[in-house]
């Protein structure tokens, strides 16, 4: 009875080591190597090419593009900021705004879900969006000393 136990866990144990070696060979073998075809190396100047390409990066001029934060703006009265992109974003901080617009069609106020066409007030600390350039927020110009302050994310101009 001892040679039958003895004989059963020595085949236990190597089959266990049999299909341990297996698996553990296959699991490497899946393992895809850097710098091959599978996984090519990148260059930085590739990436940057992507990135330029595709509308993202950084190292740009504030307003003349993409830009991953938001820029603190300052609107003197007779000025209107205007996106010079489309998706471009405002958060009206201090002061009384309103919405411009050349079109028909405004700016979203993303934080209430409202069209806001040319002239209409826009709320201050809601997200509004430009959907296209040349749309933007002016001064109301009823309001005396009406310093404008903006946040704004992406290209922009104070005309």
């Amino acid at each position: 009875m001892n040679r039958v136990k003895l004989f059963a866990a020595i085949s236990i144990l190597s089959v266990g080591a049999v299909i341990g070696t297996v698996w553990h060979s296959e699991a490497i073998g899946s393992q895809v190597t850097p710098g091959t075809a599978e996984d090519p190396v990148v260059t930085k100047s590739y990436v940057d090419q992507l990135l330029k390409q595709n509308g993202g990066g950084s190292n740009q001029n504030p307003g003349s593009g993409n830009t991953a934060a938001m820029q603190v703006v300052t609107v003197p009265e007779g000025k209107t900021i205007v996106a010079t992109q489309e998706g471009t974003e405002f958060i009206v901080r201090s002061g009384k705004a309103l919405a411009y617009s050349e079109e028909k069609d405004g700016i979203s106020n993303l934080t209430v879900g409202t069209d806001l066409t040319n002239g209409k007030a826009v709320a201050n600390n809601h997200l509004i969006l430009s959907p296209r350039a040349g749309r933007g927020i002016v001064p109301d110009a009823k309001v005396k000393n009406n310093k404008l302050i903006v946040l704004v994310k992406g290209g922009y101009d104070l005309k």
